[in-house]
């Protein structure tokens, strides 16, 4: 690996770009030039506590630094993106990648044409939950998806299913790999003017079909994702950062598996099994900065690509679409 630090500024230090631009100090091969906010009060006092520059304009961010993070509102993603890939500075982007679809593919196009890395914050492929299965071999049949949270005005820019659902959108369509044949969906505007609420179910040529609810009006926060397939299913639950397997199996499974019972259905007699693997005790935000750093600076793939964010984008559009249709 490299021994070059790559030199990076967070544009937009509300909550979520303030943890970002203190995470940073932590990347060993990263070093935090400053941070810029249009809120002059706010920047100053984030770079005077990380001891970094509060940095004057965005021109100023791009000239003093090799990438970007772009925490700022959704709708202002794509002009600050493709100024920055213009100017041939690598962007890691919050997601969703921008309001629209069209000004995403922009985005991705830029980045390709240009040659700079374009990563999106799709954080739960970060999560431990998601990292304890990476080695499972995961052919789902049905998939069901409830990700709840309370209000918070951050965020409501977007509709429900491009602020919260894009998360699940991205790992299933990550999960299922295949094309989506049928989208139901309904959708409820309750305090933000946009949908708050929203639940979906997709079918694909695979002919799995996933159910996902989405809500920013919860009393209880609830990020839990059920794949269902041939023979056993899988648990993940984002807010515990765990992952449970159940499964039917013939042979021994190794340390850390329980039997739960037997089942002698079909050919053979075969356990219920029960395992949890290992999860890695990871700051998920802070995995995603480092493969970051680490595909720029060793100029390798980025986890998750603009294409990537862009499908899931595409997706939430054709949801909220298909919404409308319903609701006329």
């Amino acid at each position: 690996m490299s021994d070059e630090k790559l030199k990076i500024s967070v544009c937009g230090v509300g909550r979520l770009g303030k943890l970002h631009a203190k995470l940073l100090k932590e990347v060993e091969n990263a070093e935090l030039i400053g941070v810029f906010d249009t809120d002059a009060e706010k920047k100053l006092k984030v770079a005077e506590e990380l001891n970094c520059l509060a940095l004057e304009h965005w021109e100023e961010v791009l000239i003093r630094s090799q990438a970007v993070i772009i925490v700022t509102p959704t709708t202002t993603h794509a002009d600050l993106a493709l100024d920055a890939i213009y100017q041939n500075r690598h962007v890691f982007v919050e997601k969703p990648i921008s309001d629209n679809s069209e000004d995403a593919r922009e985005m991705v196009e830029a980045a390709g044409t240009v040659g700079v890395k374009l990563q999106v914050g799709h954080i739960e492929r970060f999560n431990p939950a998601v990292l304890a299965v990476k080695d499972v071999d995961l052919k789902p049949r049905f998939i069901e998806v409830h990700r709840l949270a309370a209000f918070d005005p951050r965020g409501t820019d977007v509709a429900v299913v491009k602020d919260l659902m894009i998360h699940d959108l991205d790992l299933i369509l990550k999960f299922v790999d295949s094309p989506v044949k049928e989208i139901r969906a309904v959708g409820v505007e309750v305090v933000s003017g946009d949908v708050d609420i929203a639940n979906v179910r997709l079918e694909f040529e695979s002919e799995c079909v996933a159910n996902v609810t989405a809500s920013r009006l919860s009393a209880k926060k609830m990020r839990k994702m059920r794949i269902f397939q041939d023979e056993g299913y899988v648990s993940l639950d984002f807010l515990t950062g765990q992952a449970e397997i159940f499964k039917l199996s013939d042979k021994d499974e190794g340390p850390g598996a329980f039997v739960l019972g037997a089942i002698d259905k079909g050919v053979h007699r075969r356990n219920i099994v029960y395992l949890k693997p290992d999860a890695p005790q990871v700051n998920a935000l802070l995995e995603e900065q480092k493969a970051f750093v680490n595909s720029v600076l060793n100029d390798k793939p980025v986890v998750v690509s603009g294409a990537d964010a862009l499908k899931a984008l595409e997706l939430s559009e054709a949801i909220l679409q298909n919404m409308e249709k319903e609701s006329r």
